[in-house]
C-alpha cells in the first residue's frame, strides 16, 4: 500500500486515564507509524475528540456549538499527537478546514499531497468544519480526497460484530463483509452517512483493536486481526 488514512479514537488515546492523553500510548502508536513511514507509506490520520467532548450527550448546548467544541478538541489531539510523533523521530503537518492561527495550516488537497512528498505524516484535524458530521465522515472524505489505499480504523473493539459483544457475549465478529451489510444491518463501524460515501466511493476499510501489540503494522503487512469492510 502506498497511502493509508488511520482513524484513531480520542478515547483509545486516553487508554486508562479515560480522560486526556496516557502518554505511553501514544508513544506506542507513534513507533508503530513510523515503521509504515520507514517501509514508504504515506500516512494521513484522523483523531477522535471523544476523550475531551462528547457534546452530543448534552441537552443544554446547541448542537452546532457542541460540535464546534468537539471540532476544537480533535484540534488539540492532533497537535499533541503530532508532536509525540515528532519526538519519535517524524516530520509532521497538522491540517484544518477553518484558520486556527498559526497552529494549522489549511487544508485543501493539494497541500497534502506536498506534504507527504516530503515525507511528512498528514493529521487531518477539525473533522469536516462543519457541525452535524461525524470525525467518521470527515475520516471517509479525507481519504477520499487524498486518495487513500484504505482506511485503518484503531478502535476499542477488535472489529465488527453483528450485535454488541458488552451486551451479547454470544456477539460474532466477522473477519470480512461487504460495505453494503454494513448499511442494510445498520453495524456500527462508522455512522451512516461515512457507511454511504465509503460505498460510492469504493473505500475500504480495516477495523481492529488499537491496543493489541503493533496492530496498525499487523494491519498492513498480512498479519492482520480484525474485520475487512470490502467495497
Amino acid at each position: 500500500m502506498k497511502r493509508v488514512l488511520l482513524k484513531l479514537s480520542g478515547e483509545a488515546l486516553a487508554g486508562e486515564n479515560k480522560t486526556g492523553f496516557h502518554e505511553q500510548t501514544c508513544i506506542a502508536v507513534a513507533k508503530q507509524v513510523k515503521k509504515l513511514v520507514d517501509d514508504g507509506v504515506e500516512v494521513g490520520i484522523v483523531i477522535g475528540g471523544g476523550n475531551f467532548w462528547r457534546g452530543r450527550t448534552s441537552e443544554t448546548i446547541d448542537r452546532t456549538k457542541a460540535d464546534q467544541i468537539g471540532m476544537l478538541a480533535t484540534v488539540m489531539n492532533c497537535i499533541y499527537v503530532s508532536e509525540i510523533f515528532r519526538f519519535v523521530g517524524m516530520t509532521t503537518e497538522v491540517f484544518t478546514p477553518f484558520v486556527c492561527g498559526a497552529f494549522t495550516q489549511g487544508f485543501s488537497k493539494d497541500a497534502a499531497n506536498a506534504a507527504f512528498a516530503q515525507g511528512k505524516v498528514c493529521f487531518f484535524a477539525g473533522g469536516t468544519g462543519h457541525p452535524y458530521f461525524s470525525t467518521d465522515t470527515a475520516t471517509v472524505l479525507r481519504a477520499i480526497e487524498i486518495e487513500a489505499d484504505v482506511i485503518l480504523l484503531a478502535k476499542a473493539i477488535d472489529g465488527v460484530y453483528d450485535s454488541d459483544p458488552k451486551v451479547n457475549p454470544d456477539a460474532k465478529r466477522y473477519d470480512e463483509l461487504p460495505i453494503q451489510e454494513v448499511i442494510d444491518k445498520q453495524l456500527a463501524v462508522v455512522d451512516l452517512t461515512a457507511s454511504i460515501m465509503c460505498m460510492e466511493n469504493k473505500m475500504p476499510m480495516y477495523v481492529f483493536a488499537l491496543q493489541e501489540e503493533n496492530s496498525i503494522v499487523k494491519a498492513i503487512s498480512g498479519d492482520f486481526n480484525g474485520t475487512k469492510v470490502t467495497v
